[in-house]
């Protein structure tokens, strides 16, 4: 019996359409070599991971590991990498935009001349990046400024979700990876300690057939978020610091708001304050529910608890800020030290607490009633 040689992992989100016509195509480019396909699915809403479930009944060749309750395509790509036996692993999008016909060079290539990263790359002599909107193509360039501004590698395409990587290499990373966003790829050569022995292989970008693209604005918030975390992720977390620049946006809000109802509105400072003070509050809470904590998001009844505990977490950091601020005045020093200080106790209380209750406890709370009550509901005699 054949070793097995090449993992091929792909993570999806609603690809049940494509995951056909990519394992038909992975065969007959792959011929030769003893490999597998390993399926990441985050819980897809249109039934990918059954799919893939089905095809893996009667290929061997085929396997899903469907999460439940995470999501994320760079993390996906780390727990697939981390679950095949495989020595040699490749990361490629389930869309059939990645072009599977030079995966044997690529693979050929990385064995060949011992390294420790082959990059499929759009933007080498041969590559292209196909149909893609001039907004899209200038966003990949600025990517690729930003990315080896924190790199130890010349990457010609950072952006690239398509590569083969020795697991010798993987284990000497895996464990400083930051698993944010969807650009794995700039994760793993910025957490390499040393040099990466590095390849690449251009191909032509396709269009995708079926389903919809994960690009959003969403997407390049996440991608700041794996920068931020690469540059002072080992001093200040990352999610601490988009915490902090959507509080900063608040802050902004807030005085406008206050403004209004001081001037135009006529309003005594009280009611104006407790009105932006509320608004905020509001505010700010759907901002990092929708960025900060995209990989938690709660929704339906989970809103409602979680809008509850913000509330509550952030009024204590409020008097909080206040009480640090009198201290330091109170002790003499400035008024601007005073109102730093304040700010910086507070938002490290506000960002603590709310990811322990809002974004962590919240949803298991609305887990505990939700199985209360239909365990209620399945007591109740039915007629």
């Amino acid at each position: 019996m054949q070793l097995l040689e090449l993992a091929v992992v792909v993570p999806t989100f609603n690809e049940r359409k494509n995951v056909t016509e990519l394992l038909d195509r992975l065969a007959t480019s792959l011929q030769g070599i003893e490999y597998e396909v390993l399926f990441v699915d985050d819980d897809s809403p249109d039934g990918t991971a059954d799919v893939v479930r089905g095809l893996g009944l009667r290929n061997p060749r085929v396997r899903v590991l469907q999460r439940v309750g995470r999501r994320g395509l760079a993390s996906a790509c780390v727990e697939g990498m981390m679950a095949t036996a495989a020595p040699y692993i490749a990361v490629m999008d389930a869309d059939l935009q990645h072009d599977e016909t030079i995966l044997p060079q690529m693979f050929a290539k990385l064995k060949a001349e011992k390294l420790d990263l082959v990059v499929a790359t759009r933007n080498a002599e041969g590559g292209s990046m196909g149909d893609f909107a001039a907004w899209r193509v200038r966003l990949s360039q600025l990517g690729r400024r930003l990315s080896n501004a924190i790199s130890r590698c010349d990457l010609s395409d950072p952006m690239s979700g398509f590569f083969v990587l020795d697991r010798r290499f993987l284990e000497e990373i895996v464990r400083s990876v930051s698993a944010i966003g969807f650009k794995i790829l700039l994760d793993i050569v910025a957490s390499s300690p040393r040099p990466v022995r590095l390849g690449e292989v251009p191909y032509r970008f396709r269009a995708r057939l079926h389903g919809e693209s994960k690009l959003d604005v969403l997407v390049g918030i996440e991608y700041l978020q794996l920068l931020i975390d690469k540059v002072v992720g080992e001093v200040i977390p990352a999610r601490f610091v988009i915490f902090g620049m959507v509080g900063a946006m608040g802050a902004l809000v807030h005085l406008s708001i206050l403004f209004v109802l001081l001037k135009l509105g006529q309003q005594s400072f009280l009611v104006a304050q407790a009105i932006a003070t509320a608004i905020v509050m509001t505010l700010n809470f759907f901002l990092n529910n929708a960025i900060t904590y995209r990989d938690r998001r709660l929704r339906g009844s989970g809103l409602i608890f979680g809008l509850i505990s913000f509330y509550l977490a952030c009024s204590i950091g409020a008097f909080v800020n206040l009480r640090v601020a009198m201290f330091v005045v109170d002790g003499g020093g400035p008024w601007y030290l005073a109102g730093l200080a304040g700010l910086v106790v507070s938002s490290v209380w506000n960002y603590g607490v709310t990811a322990m209750l809002t974004w962590h406890q919240g949803r298991r709370a609305v887990e505990k009633i939700r199985k209360v009550s239909a365990a209620l509901s399945a007591s109740e005699p039915k007629c």
